[in-house]
């Protein structure tokens, strides 16, 4: 009896397994859909080492600003973050970047704006430091 149970589970896994394989999102699967000026400018944060000192998502260094949601800012747009990228600030250094460079980098930030949040309600912080999720 416990063999006929596994095999009806295995055999269930397989096909599932299987269905998954054939039948989910191709589009999901490829990043065709991202313009290339977001993938060159995602690759030009990574060489510049970006994520040491700014966060996105929350996630990185602590030394510069979140950028998650910087191109939202209404007081922030293309020339402040090209002011910023090109000339560097006292803490920020100028990377020496060509202006096509630095405007693929204002392109990549700009599609991680569209793609999420990075700062949480603050009615969604418990007052233990946790997040309330059902909110």
């Amino acid at each position: 009896m416990l063999r006929l149970v596994w095999g009806i589970l295995f055999t269930s896994f397989c096909l599932y397994t299987g269905w998954v394989y054939l039948y989910c999102d191709e589009e999901a699967k490829t990043t065709e859909n991202i313009h290339p000026a977001v993938t060159e400018g995602w690759n030009l944060w990574q060489q510049n080492n970006c994520q040491s000192c700014h966060q996105l998502y929350g996630l990185g260094g602590y030394m510069g600003p979140d950028l998650t949601n910087i191109a939202r800012d209404s007081t922030k747009g293309k020339p402040y973050m090209y002011t910023f990228i090109k000339h560097g600030t006292g803490r920020m250094p100028a990377f020496n970047m060509t202006d096509d460079e630095v405007y693929r980098i204002i392109d990549f930030l700009e599609w991680v704006d569209k793609s999420g949040v990075s700062q949480v309600p603050a009615e969604a912080v418990h007052w233990s430091g946790t997040y309330i999720i059902d909110k």
